[in-house]
């Protein structure tokens, strides 16, 4: 939802930590990758109820996710390098409920309740790209991207925003988890209108 008005406020602070780092030969794909594990190492700092150190892995990879773009864009930006980078984001965002249910496994339905939300949002998003692909329709709302970013009620932004709820006051998780898991359904029947009005007709 937010995400649209603060790309402008975000885009510039990256680029500066983003062209040093193309100049002195670091890939983009490398920064993704790098990204990801850091991501992955908050499921074991989840389940073993090591909060703080789960939240700062999530800040970090969120962080490194908005490098890599920049890294990216001081380069030249590869087709690979955007789907790298959508694959290693929604595995993440289906990693981070999976350390909460490790935790605790009263966490656990309510856990897959927001991973089975995250596909809602994820095949909306990624459907909705496609077909705009076809038919060559282009935004940069949010930034110059590989794929066609459709925005909703939950995007990048509030997604992380929960997640730090999540890791600072985690025996709140299971409801935290229901909210946002409805928002996203939101965000999922926000574009499926979306695609019939933009598709439907034609």
């Amino acid at each position: 939802m937010l995400d649209a008005r603060l790309r402008p406020l975000i885009d510039p602070l990256l680029d500066r930590v983003g062209r040093p780092l193309a100049a002195s030969g670091i890939n983009a794909d490398a920064v993704t990758l790098f990204g990801f594990a850091v991501g992955l190492g908050a499921v074991p700092a989840l389940a073993t109820e090591a909060y703080l150190l789960a939240l700062g892995l999530i800040v970090l990879n969120r962080l490194l996710d908005g490098i890599d773009g920049a890294v990216a864009r001081a380069t030249s930006p590869t087709d690979f390098g955007g789907f790298l980078d959508i694959v290693c984001d929604f595995v993440f965002y289906a990693a981070v409920p999976l350390g909460f249910a490790l935790a605790d496994p009263g966490n656990a339905l309510a856990a897959v309740f927001l991973v089975a939300s995250f596909m809602g949002t994820g095949a909306s998003f990624l459907a909705y790209a496609a077909l705009a692909a076809k038919r060559g329709l282009t935004t940069e709302l949010r930034g110059a991207k590989t794929f066609y970013y459709l925005g909703g009620l939950t995007e990048g932004f509030e997604t992380i925003l929960c997640f730090v709820l999540m890791c600072l006051f985690p025996q709140a998780f299971p409801t935290l988890a229901w909210i946002f898991g409805a928002m996203c359904w939101i965000t999922t029947a926000s574009r499926v209108l979306a695609a019939r009005e933009a598709f439907g007709r034609r």
